[in-house]
């Protein structure tokens, strides 16, 4: 019954979302969650799990835009807060409880907050995941940040600034813990 749900009805819902898609779309354990306005391009062979949610921002002029390479894996309870633009890249995995904030829905004045007003603009920011980088489980990657290609990052971490490319990076804020390979 899981398998005839996947293709007859989440895969094909969530396909309608799509503004691009390629080969291989695999959808599982339900059908993803997309909220606000948000562009999504989906590569070939890309696989993600249902209970995820990929949110766009609903503020500002600019259509918020998510872009998933080739051989992708979004796990489970994975978050995509879209503020402008997210690129992940091919070859890349996101385990579970992953949390990509290109925006926080919240603006930094309290006054602001209690009256109910979005963030302000300078608060939102891109993400850019390279090329073969896997994201560990429960890691956050805030607005702003490009993480380079074949990069890890440890379970838990929160990347609050741009990491290099080939390294493992772990901690809150995350930093860079060795060059992967030596």
């Amino acid at each position: 019954l899981q398998n005839i749900c996947r293709i007859l009805y989440w895969t094909p819902i969530f396909k309608s979302r799509l503004v691009s898609y390629g080969q291989n779309l695999y959808v599982y354990s339900a059908m993803p969650q997309v909220l606000g306005r948000l562009n999504i391009q989906v590569g070939d062979n890309v696989r993600i799990s249902g209970v995820s949610t990929l949110c766009g921002r609903n503020s500002g002029d600019d259509m918020p835009e998510l872009i998933v390479g080739d051989n992708v894996d979004i796990g489970w309870q994975n978050s995509i807060n879209v503020g402008r633009r997210i690129v992940i890249g091919d070859n890349v995995r996101l385990a579970g409880k992953v949390f990509l904030a290109g925006f926080p829905g919240h603006p930094l004045d309290a006054e602001k907050r209690a009256q109910g007003l979005p963030e302000d603009d300078h608060q939102v920011g891109d993400i850019v995941l390279g090329d073969d980088v896997w994201l560990a489980t429960g890691v956050t990657v805030m607005a702003g940040v490009t993480i380079g290609a074949g990069t890890v990052v440890a379970a838990g971490s929160v990347v609050t600034h741009s990491l290099p490319s080939g390294v493992v990076a772990g901690g809150m804020p995350a930093i860079v813990l060795k060059v992967i390979g030596e």
